[in-house]
């Protein structure tokens, strides 16, 4: 997809990394479904895409650790920038900043 398109999924696989708890980060681990908004626009901006992360049953990722998931991003067509490899953006629950998200590879 060049960004232009008007599909409403996008799936990538990405490296989400949440921040310690020290640096304001979540307190808790996810696990299972995990659904924050997705910032690609920078912290100030309010234009978000929800977005998918399905973990395994015995998957767990705590503040301060990184790990590889594919994503299910949805309003696709409300992205302005290209999701292309390397791209980064923030991972939010409501306006605070939990961690970060890299594209590794586009699926869909």
């Amino acid at each position: 997809m060049d960004g232009t398109s008007t599909s409403a999924e996008a799936l990538v696989r990405a490296r989400v990394c949440l921040l310690p708890r020290a640096e304001g980060g979540r307190s808790a681990p996810i696990r299972g479904s995990y659904r924050p908004n997705h910032n690609f626009l920078g912290p100030d901006n309010r234009d978000m895409l929800v977005g998918f992360i399905e973990m395994q049953p015995d998957e767990v990722l705590n503040p301060g650790e990184c790990a590889e998931f594919e994503i299910l991003f949805l309003n696709w067509s409300a992205l302005r920038p290209d999701l292309r490899v390397g791209k980064e953006w923030l991972i939010q629950e409501g306006a605070h900043v939990v961690g970060k998200g890299t594209v590794l590879e586009r699926l869909s």
